[in-house]
């Protein structure tokens, strides 16, 4: 069908030569069945004309530009190849002379194809009373004018000629028309007393509400208690078009006792759990392709895909029965059940995503309750990959780390905003930090979408969350690693600024960063106070910025006025280009990165000194004017410059 579609347009203007015009209007996908000739592919390549049913081949032109007279409805069918529907009307007695006589009349002929599928006891039971039961299932698939595909609209109902029973129109955004989910295959073959439409099933009475269908299949029995536990019974057999992915008693017997008796007895869950299966409108199985994403009316997305020549949904091929329409709608059996993360408690979100590790330590601490309980929480799960190198050991130092990776509420990261403060089971008051590509808590961002639960939210976090423990000062203090350092800050003065409420940034060098300083620079810069305290201030960014939020740079002004080169490649955070050794040393009003050097500012360094930069831009402008001979050799530019010179000279 892709390469007929690819090669329609060249079938076309083959067939119709000459009297195509640009001129003509667009036509429908079905419309295009109606002209004089198609393409079909074939093995190795070739291709072959084939005539459209009521056109054939005049030697010496190409395509199929002779049309054939219009015959009559029983006439056309073996002229469209439903022979078998033919044969079926030769056997009654009344219907061969309507489709003969005097009239204008539609027919969805089922293919010779979809006959021969049929149960062999359905057939039996059609042919042996033939003007009774065969003529009845042929009149239903009649109607009693002409109606042209143009004319069916998604939706409608056309009253069929057997007891104005109604028949069911689809016609999908894709082209694809269906007839009580019946895909068309040729449609608008047009005869003198009507039109015929080959369709690929034999179609059947339609009486029954999605609910009612519900109620007499045996295999729905968990289904239908679970319905009428909901409520949602008053939609199912109400007006409208829906499809409903209707899980069989295997689906349900198929996932743990405790968790089904869980959702069956909280309304919320259950609700969520049956309306996840439930779609916006009737999706017959032929409409159904591979790609389309579809919505529940839980909000929720199915994926459909395939397996073979079998439909998946989420990668599943789990669709055991197809295309039982109701009045108001269409089922398909499913023997999975689809249950939505709004159903689910922490630990079964867990379950589903990148976090076993982490979620294994919260049962190892006894934290478990919190994950399956209803208590409203959000879990900060750090990925599996955080622990490749090994788990901490369980104790009381972890668990009491874990609760401070559960919120004491139900979030969603998309209202979540820079400076809020968050409060843990642990109780520890963790920061939010929104950056231009990232959205961290504390030093751990999220890496990758929340899963909202029953009563809890999922993050998948790329770190394990530290907590600040006292201010910066109190941080580096308890560090011997930056002994120096605090005696340089309480020489300079900086004690109160690092101690009180602040965002800062401080890049902190070591011990061994100003041991290696030479000699004399270090105790000149020890003991000039002013000058100490210019160069640590350069030393301290006046924001928080952890390395989740570092892209490939960020300037980041530091208290001394000027701005630090912050890079972070290949997971190695770089501060003026010099390597931060440790990152991440949260505090309750900043956060310390660790160095190894000591950090100039641009003004202390001997190539920025002076007035170099100046001197060095007016030569840059001096050279490109004198190497630009276009600039020299145009009488208009050459001023221009000349008082810009003067200009910088001033």
């Amino acid at each position: 069908m892709a390469l007929l579609g690819q090669l329609l347009p060249l079938a076309l203007a083959l067939a119709l030569g000459p009297a195509a015009t640009p001129a003509s209007p667009a036509k429908s996908p079905y419309q295009l069945v109606l002209q004089h000739s198609r393409l079909r592919g074939r093995q190795h390549g070739v291709i072959s004309y084939e005539c459209c049913p009521g056109y054939e081949k005049v030697p010496g032109e190409k395509g199929c530009p002779a049309a054939l007279p219009l015959s009559n409805l029983y006439e056309t069918l073996g002229v469209v190849g439903a022979t078998t529907t033919q044969l079926y009307t030769d056997r009654t007695e009344k219907l061969r002379p309507e489709m003969e006589g005097p009239g204008s009349f539609t027919i969805f002929a089922p293919s010779n194809e979809a006959w021969a599928s049929l149960p062999a006891e359905v057939l039996d039971s059609l042919v042996s009373n033939v003007n009774i039961e065969l003529l009845n299932a042929l009149r239903y698939h009649m109607v009693d004018r002409r109606v042209l595909t143009d004319e069916l609209k998604h939706g409608m109902a056309l009253t069929s000629m057997y007891q104005n029973s109604n028949i069911q129109i689809h016609h999908y955004p894709n082209g694809i028309v269906t007839v009580n989910c019946a895909r068309l295959l040729k449609a608008d073959h047009h005869a003198t007393n009507g039109v015929v439409h080959l369709i690929d099933k034999v179609i059947s009475t339609i009486s029954n509400n999605i609910q009612q269908i519900i109620e007499i299949e045996d295999t729905f029995e968990t289904l239908r208690a679970a319905v009428a536990a909901s409520g949602l019974n008053t939609l199912l057999e109400g007006d409208g078009q829906y499809t409903l992915l209707a899980p069989t008693n295997e689906a349900f017997e198929k996932i743990p006792a405790e968790t089904l008796n869980r959702i069956l007895g909280d309304p919320e869950a259950l609700r969520d759990l049956l309306n996840n299966h439930i779609l916006k409108s009737a999706m017959c199985a032929e409409a159904i392709v591979a790609g389309l994403s579809l919505e529940t009316l839980e909000g929720t997305t199915l994926e459909v895909g395939c397996s073979g020549d079998t439909l998946t949904i989420n990668g599943k091929p789990i669709i055991s029965n197809k295309d039982v329409v109701a009045t108001n709608g269409v089922i398909h059996f499913i023997d999975e059940l689809l249950i939505p993360d709004s159903a689910k408690t922490l630990f079964e979100l867990a379950a589903e995503s990148d976090v076993s590790t982490a979620v294994d330590l919260f049962r190892q601490a006894g934290l478990g309750t919190h994950l399956s309980g209803t208590e409203r929480l959000t879990l900060l799960a750090p990925m599996n990959s955080v622990f490749k190198d090994g788990t901490p050991p369980v104790d009381a130092r972890l668990k009491n780390l874990l609760l401070n990776h559960m919120i004491k509420d139900q979030l969603a990261s998309k209202y979540l905003y820079h400076g809020q403060i968050l409060e843990t089971l642990g109780g520890k008051k963790l920061r939010v930090f929104v950056y231009r590509n990232s959205l961290c808590i504390e030093n751990s961002c999220i890496a990758a979408h929340d899963k909202r639960g029953r009563y809890g939210t999922l993050f998948t976090m790329d770190r394990v969350l530290t907590p600040p423990v006292g201010t910066v000062m109190d941080v580096l203090k308890g560090d011997s690693r930056f002994s120096m350092l605090v005696a340089a800050i309480q020489s300079a003065g900086l004690t109160e600024t690092l101690n009180r409420e602040g965002v800062y940034t401080v890049f902190a060098p070591t011990n061994e960063a100003f041991q290696a300083l030479p000699p004399g620079e270090l105790n000149k810069l020890l003991g000039n106070a002013k000058e100490l305290a210019n160069i640590l201030k350069y030393h301290v960014g006046d924001e928080i910025l952890v390395s989740g939020g570092i892209g490939a740079l960020v300037r980041l002004k530091s208290l001394q006025g000027d701005k630090l080169e912050v890079s972070s490649k290949n997971n190695v955070v770089n501060v003026n280009k010099e390597p931060v050794t440790e990152v991440d040393i949260m505090a309750t009003n900043g956060v310390v990165h660790a160095i190894s050097s000591v950090l100039q500012p641009p003004a202390n360094r001997p190539q920025e000194r002076g007035d170099e930069l100046a001197d060095s831009a007016l030569e840059i402008f001096r050279q490109a004017s004198a190497f630009s001979r276009a600039t020299q050799s145009s009488v208009k530019l050459a001023p221009v410059y000349q008082r810009l010179l003067e200009r910088m000279k001033h």
